[in-house]
């Protein structure tokens, strides 16, 4: 049987770290075209786990705060990915 809490925890850690790190990857001046396009499509690849962890948490009938932390995991994906969108459309100006 899979470990969806165990999952979440591991993703959850992920997240926080990417969390910290995707900010001062894409404040430096250095970050190329290519990595951003590259970091956005990870970030959006993460977010799309944690909508199916989600999914699958709320199938197996997992109480509400641990589908509350799937969908917070979700979120950060998501606005991780739309920072790496913006600094993408500021590059391409």
């Amino acid at each position: 049987m899979t470990d969806w809490i165990g999952i979440l925890k591991e993703q959850t850690v992920n997240g926080d770290q990417m969390g910290r790190e995707v900010p001062k990857m894409l404040a430096s001046p250095d970050i190329s075209e290519e990595q951003v396009k590259t970091l956005f499509a990870a970030l959006e690849q993460q977010a799309d786990f944690a909508e199916k962890l989600r999914l699958a948490l709320e199938k197996f009938g997992h109480d509400f705060p641990v589908i509350k932390a799937a969908e917070r995991l979700e979120e950060r994906y998501a606005d991780l990915a739309a920072s790496a969108a913006e600094k993408l459309k500021a590059i391409r100006k």
